[in-house]
């Protein structure tokens, strides 16, 4: 797996964490023609990576700026922050420039790493991917 998808499952899986399940109430009810039900799981609500992450960064113990920052963003989720985990990001994403020119990639990484959540489910602000 790569440290995107990392990325994805714990933003994602923290936020189906916090979302209480509601289904077995319905189960108990539902008549028989309920297994058609199970198809439209997957159409499941965008998550709120803003709310994930001020929840996250609430309960860190220290300020982190993870709107702006991928150092910041890893270590809010646990994850490896070092220059070589940022340059296999980079690659993992298809960044072009050079990863020598750290301060450029690491903006670039932020962005792309937002726009890429934005694709893949999440609702993220408009101003953090541009």
């Amino acid at each position: 797996m790569g440290l995107f998808s990392t990325i994805m499952s714990k933003i994602f899986g923290h936020a189906e964490a916090a979302t209480p399940s509601t289904s077995a109430a319905p189960a108990a009810t539902a008549p028989a023609a309920a297994p058609a039900a199970p198809a439209a799981a997957p159409a499941a609500a965008p998550v709120d990576v803003d709310a994930v992450l001020s929840d996250l960064a609430s309960k860190a113990g220290q300020p982190l700026n993870y709107k702006t920052s991928i150092v910041d963003l890893l270590k809010l989720l646990g994850l490896d922050s070092s220059l070589q985990s940022r340059k296999e990001l980079a690659g993992e994403l298809h960044y072009s420039g050079s990863t020598d020119d750290t301060a450029t990639m690491n903006v670039w990484l932020i962005k792309q790493v937002y726009a890429e959540l934005a694709k893949n489910g999440g609702k993220v602000p408009a101003d953090w991917t541009h």
